[in-house]
């Protein structure tokens, strides 16, 4: 009984001081990490906050661990119970490392974003990079955690033990696990082949499935493209590597607008690309770099007019278009109203019969 008693007393003193140990863990790390974050809000650079922010619930766990292993040493369990509590701790700390490593990778991504700044007109560098990073981010985490689960579980002597038995049919085994995972893996080496290619890039503008918008997410099996009516089109990865589309923004982002007119041929034309010009001198919308009007067709009806333009970028040339447009279609109802498309009907009068032919008849 008096065994029993001590042994009772032993488990409840080892439960308390590992309690202890880990609310003296976290006590330590709401001041310490107090202590940082006053530090670093008087500093201006990216790097010291950024880390502090993203480290500091990965320390959360790792913190108290610590505690625990300064106090294991003189705490007696029996050995079946120190043996299960040692490996807790090591699941845990392999837990934490990948966890303080997917922080580190938002350190990086935070660093880039200050450095590289999309706000900009001429922000295709800064896309570039952001993607990369980006992609290669999401890549990074499934590898980390991929890579801790495989470290936790062999950690269990029965599934190594498995797996020591399954590894004389690992050619049968990867083969069926390939082909189960071929959607995941092919759009995991798309992501890859995305970061280093760059059909892509965050922000950009695209056509996809007949739909245009921009790039707003790129994760790390698909990628989200923002409609312009606010609709989310969700699309693969590895279409943007195996299908065609359109991307307005791949070497830069201005563009040429088009706007086309349909007159009657009584229309001077002259007079039409002066207005042009006029208008485009008038608007903000419009880069100085490029305008012209041109006769692209002509019908037995109209004649075609080709306004071209340019802007800084996609949002732009569509609002100048649309003020273009109805700028000019103003100007011909009030300058030229009789140059508006028309039908013409003509009625002739009857000719009369041949006289010798009467008289024959």
């Amino acid at each position: 009984m008096t065994n029993l008693f001590l042994e009772g007393e032993t488990w409840l003193w080892g439960a308390c001081i590992l309690l202890a140990a880990i609310l003296i863990g976290l006590l330590v790390h709401k001041i310490f990490y107090g202590a940082l974050l006053k530090i670093t809000a008087r500093t201006e650079g990216i790097l010291d906050d950024s880390f502090v922010r993203h480290s500091k619930k990965p320390a959360k766990l790792i913190f108290p661990l610590l505690g625990i292993f300064l106090v294991m040493p003189i705490v007696h369990f029996p050995p079946a119970v120190a043996a299960t509590i040692n490996h807790t701790l090591g699941l845990c700390v392999i837990a934490a490392v990948a966890w303080l490593l997917i922080a580190l990778t938002k350190v990086l991504s935070d660093m880039m974003a200050a450095k590289y700044d999309v706000s900009v007109k001429d922000n295709l560098t800064a896309r570039r990079v952001l993607t990369q990073v980006h992609v290669l981010r999401r890549i990074t985490i499934v590898i980390v955690s991929v890579v801790a689960l495989s470290i936790m579980l062999m950690t269990f002597p029965e599934i190594r033990n498995i797996g020591a038995g399954l590894f004389a049919s690992a050619g049968i085994a990867g083969l069926i696990i390939g082909m189960a995972a071929r959607p995941t893996l092919s759009n995991l080496i798309a992501g890859v082949q995305m970061a280093l290619t760059e059909p892509i890039r965050l922000d950009d503008v695209v056509i996809v499935e007949g739909e245009w918008g921009w790039i707003e997410e790129i994760r790390t099996t698909y990628v989200v493209v923002r409609i312009w009516d606010l609709r989310r089109l969700v699309v693969p990865l590895s279409y943007f590597i195996e299908h065609p589309f359109q991307n307005w923004t791949r070497k830069s982002a201005d563009l040429l607008g088009t706007v086309f007119v349909y007159t009657d041929y009584t229309v001077p034309v002259e007079d039409v690309r002066s207005e042009l010009h006029r208008i485009l001198q008038a608007t903000k919308r419009w880069d100085g770099k490029a305008w012209g009007l041109q006769v692209t067709n002509a019908s037995e009806h109209t004649m075609e007019l080709r306004a071209l333009m340019s802007a800084s970028d996609s949002g732009t040339a569509w609002d100048l278009r649309c003020e273009v447009r109805e700028k000019l279609i103003q100007f011909l109802q009030e300058r030229y109203p009789g140059s508006l498309p028309r039908t013409r009907v003509e009625v002739g009068k009857s000719i009369p019969d041949n006289p010798l032919t009467s008289t024959q008849k």
